[in-house]
C-alpha cells in the first residue's frame, strides 16, 4: 500500500476532479483536475533537474496556487518540501540551505539574485502568479504523473523551527504524520465537500500549508484564496464561506471592522483560531459581536494539531480543548510524575502526529522525547473543569522564552546575538510585552557601552536588514544593566512587568 500523502488526497476528491478548489477573489477559479494537472507537470520537470525521491526542495515564494501546485508536486515525486517564510533574509536563508542542502531552490523572480549567491550546488528556479521558470520548464511535461511510492515514515516536509539555543531546528515531517492530523481534524471539525473555507494564512508554515488545505483536499471542498489577510476583504468574503481558521491577530482585527456583524458572518459554521494564545477578552467580544463562539485549538510545527475545543459542545475560553482522536497528551511534574487537575506542569505529546525529529541533531532529539516516547513541547499547562467535567486543556506560559507575534514564533536569542553584536551594546535582553493586535510585541532592553549615543531608530534599522520583519523589536529601551537572580541569569519575568506599561 502507498503511503504517499498524495494518494490520500487523491481517494478524496477523485470524484470530483472538475470540482472547483481554488476560487480566488476577483480572480479565477482553479478546479481539482487543474490542479491535478500542474502538480504532474512541475513533478516531472523537478524529475528533470536531477531530483530524486528524498531530495530536499526549498520554497520561499507568494502565496498563489502556484505554490500549492508546487506542494503536491512534490509529495507526487517523493521529494521533502522545505517552506520558508517570504520575510527570511539572506543569513537566514543561507543557514537554512547550508543545513537542509535541498536540491531545487524555487523563489520569486526578483530573488533569483540573492539565491543564486546562495544556492551552492542547488538548482534555482523561479516561480510566482505568472509563472517563472519551474512553470517554463513544467509547460511541455505530462499532466499525468505516477505518484511514488512511499512508506509512512519516509518524509515529507522539513519546517525549520528557531531555537533558544539560536539555532534553527528543522522538524522532519512524514507522510504518516501529516496523513493521520488531517484525518482527525477533518473528522472533529466537520468537514464535508459543501465547506466552503476562507484561506486567509500564509502557506510557509504549518497552519496555512497543512491544517487549512489539508483538510480542503480530504474533504474535497473548496477554499476562497487570499494572498494575505485583510480584515475589510475578509469581512466582506465571510458570506461566501462556511469556515474561517486565523491567528489571534485576524481576530482583533476583524473586531475592529465595523462591517463584522452577526448577518455578515451568519453563513459561517465554525471559526477555528490557532498559532498562538486567543485571549478571552477577545473569545467574549467575538461572541457578543457575532453570535459565534471561536474553536480555540493547540498545536506545534513538530506535532501538528494536538487539542481543540469541541465541534459540538462546550467551547471554554482560555482553554484549547481536550486531545484529537489518536493522541496522548498529558500534563507532568519536573520529575516525569503525572500532574493532577488544576496543577501546573510540562506538556508531552505521543501520537502518530508527532514527528520522527530535527534534521541532523539526533542529539537534541533525544533531549526532546522522553523514556517513554512522550515529545516535551516545552509548553506548560493544566487540566480544568468545563462543563463536561475535567479535560480541557489550558496553556499557562512556555517553559523557553518564545515570543508568538502576530501567530510567529521568535525566540529572544536569535536577535540579541545580533543587537549585542552591534558597536556600543554591552549586552541585550529581547521579551514580548501584551499587544492587543499582534497577542505579542517583540522588544528589547538593551545596555550602553559608556559614551555610545545608541538610539531605538539605528538599533531597529540596522535589524531591519538582518532579519524578518516580525522578528524585529517593536519598542528599544534602554537601561543600566538587566536585571539577575542568584544564578546570573537575566530576569526577564521582570523586565515583562516593568516594561509592558510604558
Amino acid at each position: 500500500m502507498n503511503a504517499n500523502l498524495y494518494t490520500l488526497f487523491e481517494d478524496h476528491f477523485e470524484a470530483r476532479v472538475s470540482a472547483p478548489c481554488v476560487l480566488i477573489p476577483k480572480g479565477r477559479v482553479v478546479h481539482y483536475d487543474e490542479l491535478a494537472a500542474l502538480s504532474a507537470r512541475i513533478a516531472h520537470a523537478l524529475v528533470r533537474v536531477g531530483c530524486r525521491q528524498g531530495d530536499r526542495v526549498a520554497a520561499q515564494v507568494d502565496k498563489h496556487w502556484h505554490a500549492l501546485a508546487l506542494y503536491l508536486a512534490c509529495l507526487r515525486a517523493g521529494l521533502v518540501y522545505l517552506p520558508l517564510n517570504v520575510g527570511y533574509q539572506k543569513a537566514e536563508l543561507a543557514y537554512f540551505f547550508a543545513d537542509a542542502t535541498p536540491r531545487v531552490i524555487v523563489c520569486r523572480p526578483e530573488a533569483l539574485g540573492l539565491m543564486a549567491t546562495l544556492a551552492c550546488t542547488a538548482v534555482v528556479l523561479t516561480l510566482d502568479s505568472q509563472g517563472g521558470e519551474l512553470l517554463d520548464r513544467a509547460a511541455d511535461a505530462p499532466e499525468i504523473f505516477d505518484t511514488v511510492v512511499s512508506r509512512p515514515d519516509d518524509l515529507a516536509a522539513i519546517v525549520y523551527t528557531s531555537g533558544t539555543t539560536g539555532r534553527s531546528k528543522g522538524a522532519m515531517l512524514s507522510h504518516r504524520n501529516l496523513a493521520a492530523n488531517a484525518l482527525a481534524l477533518v473528522e472533529h471539525w466537520g468537514f464535508t465537500r459543501g465547506d466552503v473555507l476562507l484561506h486567509a494564512l500564509p502557506i510557509y508554515h504549518v497552519h496555512g500549508l497543512f491544517v487549512a488545505t489539508h483538510c480542503t483536499l480530504l474533504s474535497g471542498c473548496r477554499m476562497l484564496w487570499l494572498a494575505k489577510f485583510d480584515a475589510k476583504e475578509t469581512t466582506s468574503l465571510l458570506p461566501s464561506a462556511t469556515v474561517m481558521m486565523g491567528v489571534p491577530t485576524y481576530y482583533t482585527r476583524l473586531l475592529a471592522e465595523p462591517s463584522l456583524t452577526r448577518e455578515a458572518s451568519r453563513s459561517i459554521r465554525l471559526f477555528v483560531s490557532g498559532s498562538a494564545p486567543l485571549l478571552p477578552e477577545t473569545f467574549d467580544a467575538f461572541r457578543a459581536r457575532t453570535g459565534h463562539a471561536i474553536l480555540e485549538r493547540y498545536g506545534m510545527t513538530e506535532t501538528g494539531m494536538i487539542t481543540s475545543n469541541p465541534l459540538e459542545g462546550p467551547r471554554v475560553a482560555g482553554t484549547v480543548g481536550k486531545p484529537l482522536s489518536g493522541e496522548a497528551v498529558r500534563v507532568v511534574d519536573a520529575t516525569g510524575a503525572p500532574c493532577p487537575p488544576g496543577t501546573i506542569g510540562h506538556i508531552e505529546v505521543k501520537g502518530p502526529n508527532v514527528f520522527s525529529g530535527y534534521w541532523r541533531m539526533p542529539d537534541k532529539t533525544r533531549e526532546e522525547f522522553s523514556a517513554d516516547g512522550y515529545f516535551k513541547t516545552g509548553d506548560m499547562g493544566e487540566w480544568v473543569a468545563s462543563d463536561e467535567g475535567y479535560g480541557y486543556l489550558r496553556l499557562v506560559g512556555r517553559a523557553k522564552d518564545l515570543i508568538i507575534t502576530g501567530g510567529l514564533n521568535v525566540y529572544p536569542l536569535e536577535v540579541e546575538e545580533r543587537i549585542d553584536s552591534m558597536d556600543g551594546v554591552v549586552e541585550s535582553a529581547v521579551i514580548g510585552l501584551p499587544d492587543h493586535d499582534l497577542g505579542e510585541a517583540v522588544a528589547a532592553v538593551v545596555v550602553p557601552a559608556p559614551g555610545h549615543a545608541l538610539t531605538e531608530r539605528a538599533i531597529i534599522g540596522a535589524l531591519r536588514d538582518e532579519i524578518a520583519t516580525f522578528k524585529v523589536p517593536k519598542r528599544v529601551f534602554f537601561a543600566d544593566d538587566l536585571p539577575r537572580n542568584a544564578m546570573g541569569k537575566v530576569q526577564k519575568n521582570v523586565l515583562r512587568s516593568k516594561y509592558s506599561t510604558l
